[in-house]
């Protein structure tokens, strides 16, 4: 099939590489024009494991390829993709004023019949809106479509290409034959191509997401509440992950979560219900309780030292919100790095594949090193932000070799509390008892 995505963000890029590796002819439009050079030079504007090896495969077999121009790259395409970005305005709304944009572009230069994907993260009603907008303009025969991305950072292409649901909103019988089609070699093993109606279709990712930042914070009240009870929380995880009723996943206790999705996607959900007079007072009390467990181990650290930050050097593993991502957007290991500054410490970080982003955006606040135990020199603790694999199993001799003192606050619980005890470290986790 031709196929045309109209935006080379995250979800866009994951989304145009992946169709082109099932034999489709994929087109990316972006308003870019430098970033449009560079991906046709095969330049791979983001990290995501696998993704460049998808994308140069098919840039060079001619499936996929990218434009500035959006009457070129819809012309031979049925199928159009929006994936778009939707910034939340202080209220939590989201911003539908690039959508609305390219609508009313689509409406003016579409020539046959379309299928218009709404691929980003939109509120209910916006596909009603999209549509609306492009037939104030044409009447020629297109379809709007809701088809919401699941795709976790990390695991994106993984996602895509052998995905548990592809949950699809219409109510047009030619738009369902299409994508049946379409979606048909991703759902091999048996799992399902959900059709829905619209409205449902464009709620089921919110309630999708934000059920799962529900666990999240659900597990890190319960962290907090094992600390004062004398209680370990990867026991009571494990106690009720084994229930098929709750699952297994979601149940990690840590700093909070972050991202591009599970804030944005909270706080919107809770948006659209004041928009109709609801208050949606479980997500509210999520929002909270993520706001406070981010800075959950600054507390910590203040403790520690008696609130005497002031030159003290801190090394922090991690800064992405997840490991397996470059991606910092609400990261908590910027709010650790903000509270940490703000105090007179001195920070020194290391990250596998987010620094050049925290760079841009903290510059020379604080230092950058070339590898995890640089980052250690002189440092009077040490901070792990992100669950990262190579922090599982690191040196611990060159850990103390390094560090004024064996002094660990670990955001993630990634190191185990009888090693740390064994080798005579002082240990901060999160819902398990102090190693001193």
């Amino acid at each position: 099939m031709n196929i045309c995505v109209i935006g080379t963000g995250y979800v866009g890029l994951v989304t145009g590489t992946c169709l082109a590796e099932t034999g489709n002819h994929v087109t990316c439009v972006d308003i870019d024009a430098a970033k449009v050079e560079k991906m046709k030079s095969g330049m791979v504007p983001i990290y995501e494991p696998l993704l460049d090896v998808y994308f140069e495969r098919n840039i060079k077999q001619g499936r996929l390829t990218f434009t500035t121009d959006l009457k070129e790259g819809i012309k031979n395409a049925t199928i159009l993709f929006l994936a778009l970005p939707t910034p939340p305005g202080e209220d939590g709304s989201a911003d539908l004023s690039y959508i609305l944009h390219v609508a009313n572009q689509l409406g003016d230069i579409m020539e046959d019949y379309k299928i218009i994907i709404d691929k980003s993260t939109v509120p209910v009603g916006t596909a009603d809106l999209v549509h609306s907008t492009i037939a104030a303009k044409t009447k020629i025969e297109f379809d709007v479509v809701s088809n919401p991305e699941f795709l976790r950072e990390g695991f994106a292409v993984e996602d895509f290409m052998k995905p548990d649901r592809i949950v699809i909103g219409t109510n047009s019988e030619k738009a369902k034959k299409i994508l049946n089609e379409l979606y048909g070699p991703y759902v091999r093993s048996g799992n399902p191509i959900i059709f829905m109606d619209v409205r449902s279709a464009e709620l089921t990712k919110y309630a999708a997401n934000s059920f799962l930042a529900t666990k999240i914070s659900f597990m890190n009240e319960i962290s907090i509440l094992c600390e004062k009870l004398g209680a370990d929380v990867d026991m009571v995880r494990y106690g009720i992950g084994t229930d098929e009723r709750i699952g297994k996943r979601f149940l990690f206790p840590g700093i909070g979560y972050g991202g591009s999705c599970f804030p944005k996607d909270v706080k919107a959900l809770i948006r659209s219900a004041e928009e109709v007079n609801y208050d949606f007072q479980i997500l509210k009390s999520v929002t909270k309780v993520n706001d406070h467990q981010k800075k959950i181990l600054v507390k910590k650290i203040k403790d520690h030292f008696k609130n005497d930050l002031k030159g003290k050097k801190m090394a922090i593993w991690g800064l992405s919100f997840k490991p397996d991502t470059d991606d910092i957007r609400e990261a908590p290991a910027l709010e650790i790095i903000d509270e940490l500054l703000k105090a007179g410490a001195i920070v020194s970080a290391y990250d596998p594949e987010a620094m050049e982003n925290v760079k841009r955006i903290l510059s020379d606040r604080i230092l950058y090193a070339e590898n995890p135990y640089d980052a250690l020199d002189g440092a009077d603790a040490l901070i792990i932000a992100t669950e990262w694999g190579v922090f599982r199993a690191p040196e611990f001799d060159e850990i103390t070799k390094k560090m004024k003192s064996k002094l660990i606050f670990d955001g993630r619980n990634i190191l185990a509390l009888d090693k740390m005890e064994e080798l005579g470290f002082t240990y901060y986790s999160i819902g398990r008892k102090k190693i001193n």
